[in-house]
């Protein structure tokens, strides 16, 4: 049976994390400057969840909590829900390299961790999402490229704080393999 595709925990953590990232896509955006470009804090939360569960859990939080998004503001604007989708797969495709689960996000896994989500995001919003607006909507070239290159710059940056103080304190939580010593476990006293 350990040979499954996805994990219950995987399930809901793509739940969990697609409903935060549509919450803050949705809520909490500040408008960039460019148009229909804005600054959130979803690209943090699909960095997590895909850093944390792996490629497939980075890829559907992507999907899924854009597209509710755009859903709710009126119909899917697929080109920009591809591209967060690949972010988090690339994210994730890299993950047990973090080794945030271990406990071990350390120096290191950061650098490794900003390296992948800076060449992340340069893949999905400075290539994919400009390549796709202009073969899907027929958008100009210019605006398509303005937009990636300033979403991208921003998703970088979020991620790069937001996302490593989130890994860094779930890191934390974890226990660090080796840390318990048999013979060292808490034994109740009888009086």
């Amino acid at each position: 049976m350990r040979n499954k595709l996805i994990s219950v925990k995987t399930v809901v953590a793509i739940g969990i994390g697609s409903a935060i990232m549509f919450v803050l896509m949705r809520f909490v955006a500040l408008p960039s400057g460019v148009p229909n470009t804005n600054l959130n804090l979803s690209p943090a939360i699909v960095a997590v969840f895909a850093a944390v569960f792996g490629p497939i859990a980075g890829l559907f939080v992507g999907f899924i909590g854009h597209t509710l998004t755009d859903l709710t503001w009126g119909s899917p604007w697929w080109s920009w829900i591809i591209a967060d989708a690949l972010f988090g797969l690339l994210i994730g495709v890299f993950w047990r390299l973090y080794k945030v689960n271990e406990g071990k996000f350390g120096v290191l896994q950061v650098l490794i961790f900003n390296v992948v989500q800076i060449l992340a995001n340069a893949i999905a919003w400075v290539v994919v999402a400009p390549a796709l607006d202009i073969l899907i909507y027929q958008e100009p070239q210019d605006k398509v490229f303005l937009q990636g290159a300033v979403a991208g710059a921003l998703n970088a940056i979020v991620v790069l704080i937001l996302g490593v103080v989130l890994l860094l304190g779930y890191s934390q939580t974890r226990v660090k393999a080796g840390s318990l010593k048999q013979g060292g476990e808490y034994r109740a006293s009888k009086k």
